[in-house]
């Protein structure tokens, strides 16, 4: 029994202190797929952590084709995940920072609500994704706002910035 503890608690001490370390800060370019999402946006951008084991949490989403950006942190109430459409497979639910351009944000995507949380599919690199947004309005009631469907663009080798005329360099695919 002591064979098998000491390399799992090693092994646990090791990846405690990497961790952190080995997590590494990426960009990940999506264009919008269908009518309503290309109204709302043209593509956004993630910055996300890829933990040590391959996982991706985002950080921060950025329009691709405007300026703005809003941090988004991982977790929020599990009322967001029931007002979710019937058969809806997504899970990973992030709140929106009313800092900064996340009041935009919130507002573009649920008018009218007191706070807004995205729900994202699970983030895989080349792999469509699908959006829902989430507000929380007045009442109390929480109400499904929007589905938003994007494709892979590709991976952004440096932060996403705005070039000569206007629009943000391509990222690479």
């Amino acid at each position: 029994m002591r064979h098998f503890l000491i390399p799992l608690i090693a092994f646990t001490a090791v990846a405690s202190v990497a961790g952190p370390a080995a997590a590494e800060i990426r960009y990940l370019a999506y264009d919008a797929s269908d009518r309503v999402t290309q109204a709302l946006t043209r593509g956004i951008t993630l910055e996300a952590n890829r933990g040590l084991f391959g996982a991706i949490s985002v950080r921060r989403i950025i329009s691709t084709s405007n300026r703005g950006s809003a941090d988004i942190r991982r977790g929020g109430p599990d009322a967001v995940r029931r007002a979710l459409p019937a058969g809806s497979r997504e899970t990973s639910v992030y709140t929106i920072s009313p800092d900064g351009g996340g009041r935009g944000l919130s507002r573009a995507l649920c008018p009218g609500s007191e706070e807004a949380w995205m729900v994202l599919s699970r983030v895989r690199l080349a792999r469509p994704m699908t959006v829902h947004a989430v507000g929380r309005w007045s009442d109390g009631t929480f109400r499904h706002c929007v589905q938003l469907s994007y494709d892979w663009r590709g991976e952004w080798a440096v932060p996403p910035a705005a070039g000569p005329g206007g629009d943000a360099a391509a990222p690479i695919p």
